[in-house]
């Protein structure tokens, strides 16, 4: 069994500021990511409005889109 190590006062302040910095930096990671996930959402919204105002368009002309190959996801 290994001997209890002490930890001194400096040590420890230094580790909680180390923790605390990961702490922020998880943070600033979780509020990035959803900002990415907001972002994906968005865009997706923007190419089904794209499609819809194509189809629109083409429909006041009296004519048919041409067909186009829709991505998967």
């Amino acid at each position: 069994m290994e001997p209890k190590r002490e930890v001194g006062d400096r040590q420890l302040d230094a580790l909680l500021e180390r923790l605390d910095r990961i702490a922020q930096e998880l943070e600033r990671l979780n509020r990035t990511a959803e900002q990415q996930e907001g972002f994906a959402l968005v865009a997706g919204e923007l190419r089904q409005l794209n499609e819809a105002l194509n189809a629109l368009a083409y429909a006041a002309l009296g004519q048919t889109p041409p067909r186009v190959r829709r991505r998967a996801g």
